[in-house]
């Protein structure tokens, strides 16, 4: 049985009852009052006669039976119009919200999730059901989004990675044909085919090493060991590895601390490494000056390090700049394919960098060079001793 049915013979039922009651009650009440005036005087006594005899009269009288009779269909017509009142606000406030929670549920099933339920302005129960249906509906709908969007990343996830991973190997399987084919004649040809396949092949292993560890990053896989350190000493460390290892290169590489020796930070020590290991790699790859200059600054913002890296370089177009974080944005594919970028190098940076509690951003000038620079929270005893000693 439908709602509206149920509430129909309610409203029905209420009506015979409440009618069947009152003519029970009176006449109970009257039998009752009768029986014990009997009961106390006899059915012969004239005081019980005295009783008896003006109902009697009352009822064999037509005016006064008919106005009895008026006055009870006048309290079941009152009882019936109470009762479809309740049925029609119970309608009202009840079956027809429930049709309408039932009209967007169908349209969710189908798949239109666009469908918004009007809320209720009532502070009610269904008022209530409105609001988390719409809050249900909504969640839906962004979830519905966001998969669609991590199916779109999903397929140029796998059209980069083929393209990527074709690149080399197009050129080892090239020199490799060179070499059978007996185009490397000499020892020196022969060298130089070989330290290019070897080159390619690395470049092969650190792309796969990269995807490796995005694809981990993404699926929050990756195990973060987290340890309080010495941020002058850390990165103190840190700039002389790359110090040592740009100079070999013929870049020349500047180192300016700002920061207290008590400073501290808590920090991955290998992923925060592979941090600035990508930033200075991005730089090398794609400053195309020479003598190309690095410089890595450290500052001291109160609860934050900044930590910023700038080289010399040919700068990034506006257009470009926000982008750069994205997965596999190339501002300049075929420049970028040459020089072996595999276009995931900041954006890994990035993502550590937030799973550090951190912010990263960018700056750049055509032809001046570019700013990358990113916040790290110190530790929090240090950031209290700080605000205790400011107070």
């Amino acid at each position: 049985m439908k709602l509206k049915n149920r509430l129909l013979f309610i409203c029905v039922s209420m009506v015979l009852l409440s009618a069947v009651m009152i003519s029970v009650s009176i006449f109970s009440y009257l039998g009752f009052q009768l029986h014990r005036t009997e009961t106390m005087y006899g059915a012969t006594d004239p005081h019980y006669q005295s009783l008896v005899e003006p109902l009697r009269t009352m009822w064999e009288t037509p005016r006064i039976r008919e106005l009895l009779i008026e006055t009870a269909i006048v309290i079941v017509l009152a009882l019936c119009v109470v009762a479809v009142f309740l049925a029609l606000w119970m309608y009202w406030s009840i079956v027809d919200p429930l049709k309408k929670v039932q009209l967007a549920t169908e349209n969710i099933k189908n798949g239109n999730l666009d469908f918004k339920l009007k809320l209720n302005a009532k502070k009610d129960e269904i008022g209530e059901l409105y609001e988390d249906f719409e809050e249900m509906r909504k969640r839906l709908k962004d979830n519905a989004e966001e998969k669609i969007e991590a199916d779109k990343r999903d397929r140029e996830f796998i059209s980069n990675i083929s393209h990527d991973l074709k690149t080399p190997l197009t050129s080892i399987r090239g020199y490799c044909e060179g070499i059978m084919d007996g185009v490397a004649s000499t020892p020196e040809k022969m060298d130089k085919y070989i330290r290019t396949i070897y080159t390619k092949t690395n470049e092969m292993d650190d792309l796969i090493n990269q995807l490796t560890l995005y694809s981990k990053i993404e699926r929050k896989s990756v195990p973060f060991d987290f340890n309080e350190v010495s941020a002058t000493e850390f990165f103190g460390t840190c700039a002389r590895a790359l110090e040592l290892e740009l100079d070999a290169q013929s870049i020349q590489f500047h180192y300016d601390n700002y920061l207290r020796e008590d400073c501290r930070l808590v920090v991955d020590e290998e992923q925060m490494r592979r941090v600035l290991n990508n930033i200075v790699s991005n730089s090398v790859k794609y400053a195309h000056v020479s003598p190309l200059k690095i410089t890595m600054t450290m500052e001291d913002l109160g609860g934050d390090i900044k930590v910023s890296l700038a080289d010399n370089g040919v700068g990034i177009a506006p257009k470009d700049l926000p982008h750069i974080f994205d997965r596999f944005y190339r501002a300049d594919s075929s420049r970028n394919r040459s020089t072996g970028g595999s276009g995931i190098g900041l954006s890994i940076v990035k993502s550590i960098i937030e799973e550090h509690g951190g912010v990263i951003q960018a700056s750049s000038e055509k032809d001046k060079g570019t700013v990358i620079s990113f916040l790290l929270r110190k530790a929090k005893e240090e950031h209290k001793d700080e605000q205790s000693t400011d107070h």
